[in-house]
C-alpha cells in the first residue's frame, strides 16, 4: 500500500470538510440560514477543532452529532445565542 497517496487522500478529504464546516460557518454568520448541518463527515474527529476555531471567530457555535456506531459525524453551525 502507498502510505503517500493514501496520506494524500486523507488531507484532502480533511481539506474538503473543513471548507464545507467553514462555509456553513459563513452561512450562519452572515445570517443567511439560523441553522445549517453539514453532515456524514467521515474525519470529524479532525475537523472538529479547526472548526470550533472558526466557529469562535465568527460567533456562532459548532454542535457536534455524533454517529451511534462513530464511524463519523454531523456538525449543526447554530447562530450564538445573544
Amino acid at each position: 500500500m502507498n502510505t503517500t497517496h493514501s496520506t494524500g487522500a486523507v488531507e484532502r478529504t480533511v481539506d474538503q470538510e473543513i471548507r464545507l464546516v467553514a462555509d456553513a460557518i459563513e452561512m450562519v454568520a452572515r445570517g443567511v440560514s439560523p441553522r445549517v448541518t453539514v453532515a456524514g463527515l467521515r474525519l470529524g474527529e479532525v475537523v472538529l477543532e479547526p472548526a470550533q476555531r472558526l466557529a469562535a471567530s465568527a460567533g456562532v457555535r459548532l454542535v457536534p452529532l455524533w454517529n451511534g456506531d462513530e464511524s463519523g459525524v454531523d456538525i449543526t453551525v447554530e447562530a450564538a445565542e445573544a
